[in-house]
């Protein structure tokens, strides 16, 4: 299962939202805020959420460890806390492999 970040165009994304983009639940998100110290989205007065694209891009992290790459929690969190850009490199190479593939899928069917 490898997932690709569609390009993020708002300024701030409900909890509702990003769970859509990752196809979680909203009690994941919550969780993973409270397991992770980068998560840390805006909340107004009463207390709903405001995930900027920079938080997204931190939860994609967290989930390539956690989904992708089957990480447990603490594994998670060791290894942003000790190579957070490796982590973020190999994601965006994921990401690539993966725009890749869908191109030549697209192009085999057409020929």
């Amino acid at each position: 299962m490898h997932f690709k970040l569609p390009e993020l165009t708002k300024r701030y994304y409900s909890i509702g939202e990003v769970a859509d983009i990752f196809d979680v639940n909203t009690s994941l998100l919550r969780y993973w805020e409270k397991e992770f110290p980068k998560l840390h989205p805006k909340k107004n007065n009463k207390g709903n959420r405001a995930y900027t694209p920079k938080d997204i891009e931190q939860i994609h992290l967290v989930f390539h460890l956690v989904k992708e790459r089957g990480f447990t929690i603490e594994g998670a969190r060791k290894k942003l806390r000790e190579n957070a850009d490796d982590v973020a490199q190999e994601a965006e190479v994921v990401n690539r492999l993966m725009s890749i593939r869908e191109r030549l899928m697209k192009l085999k069917r057409e020929l």
